[in-house]
C-alpha cells in the first residue's frame, strides 16, 4: 500500500497542496483534476523534486520522503515525464539499458532484463532503431520499458497518453494493466483522458485546487457529481 498521509506544499504564498491524503492499495490508480489542480506537483512530492511542508508518504513501511531522490530510485521509484526522456543518438535497447548500467547485477542478466521489458512493451524488434528515429508511440513504449527495468515497485506515468492516438491510448493501457502482473509494481497514472483512467484504474484519486475532492472506486468517482463540477465541466446539483 502507499500512503499519501496530510501533504501540503507551499510555493510562497501559494498552496500547491493542501492536506492531501489517499492510501493506494490497488495494482493501478489514478489521479486526475484540472490543470493547475496540483496533480504533478504530488508527484514531485513522491519522486523527491518538491519537499512538503508537512505530510508522510510509506509504501510498505518505508518513509520514501526519508530517502533522497536517487535513494528512492534504487528503492524502485520510477517515473515518467510528460514528454519523453529518451536520447536521440542511443538505440533503444541502450536507452533502456543505461538505466540500469550502475547495479551490480552481471552485464548479460542486464541485457536479458532488458530484452525481457522491451519484449513486454512491444519493442522487441526495434531494440536496434536509434532514438532519433522513433515515432512519438515508440518513444513512449521505450519510456515506458526504462521504468520497468530494475525491480520497480511504485511506476509513475505523467499524462503518457498525451499525443496518442485512440488505439495507441488503447494499447497503452493494456500494457500499463500487465505491469503489476509482469514486476509485482504499483503503477499511479496522471491523465486528462478520462476513458483511459475508468478502463485501467481501479481507484481514482481527484484534486482541486490543491485539494483532494474525491477518492475511491474509479466508476463511483467519475459518476461523483463534485469531479463532474470540478473535472468534467458540468454544474454540481445542489443537496
Amino acid at each position: 500500500m502507499l500512503e499519501i498521509a496530510h501533504v501540503t506544499v507551499r510555493f510562497g504564498g501559494v498552496v500547491a497542496l493542501n492536506d492531501v491524503s489517499a492510501s493506494f492499495t490497488e495494482p493501478v490508480a489514478g489521479i486526475i483534476g484540472p490543470n493547475g489542480a496540483g496533480k504533478t506537483t504530488l508527484m514531485n512530492v513522491l519522486s523527491g523534486f518538491v519537499h512538503p511542508a508537512s505530510g508522510h508518504v510509506t509504501r510498505d513501511g518505508q518513509n520514501l520522503l526519508a530517502l533522497a531522490p536517487h535513494r528512492r530510485a534504487h528503492w524502485g521509484l520510477r517515473r515518467s515525464f510528460q514528454k519523453e526522456e529518451i536520447a536521440d543518438d542511443l538505440t533503444v535497447f541502450e536507452n533502456v539499458l543505461v538505466q540500469i548500467d550502475h547495479g551490480r547485477s552481471a552485464s548479460g542478466a542486464k541485457r536479458d532484463e532488458v530484452a525481457r521489458m522491451l519484449a513486454l512493451v512491444g519493442m522487441a524488434d526495434r531494440a536496434d532503431k536509434p532514438g532519433a528515429a522513433l515515432n512519438s508511440f515508440e518513444r513512449r513504449l521505450t519510456d515506458v520499458a526504462k521504468c520497468l527495468v530494475g525491480q520497480p515497485r511504485v511506476v509513475m506515468f505523467d499524462e503518457p497518453a498525451g499525443g496518442l492516438s485512440v488505439d495507441e491510448t488503447r494499447q497503452l493501457g493494456a500494457l500499463i494493466r500487465r505491469i503489476h502482473d509482469e514486476t509485482g509494481a504499483q503503477t499511479l497514472v496522471i491523465d486528462h483522458d478520462v476513458d483511459l483512467i475508468r478502463a485501467i484504474c481501479t481507484e481514482t484519486l481527484v484534486l482541486d485546487f490543491g485539494r483532494r475532492i474525491a477518492f475511491g472506486p474509479t466508476s463511483t468517482v467519475l459518476d461523483d457529481p463534485k469531479v463532474k463540477a470540478a473535472y468534467l465541466g458540468t454544474e454540481e446539483v445542489a443537496q
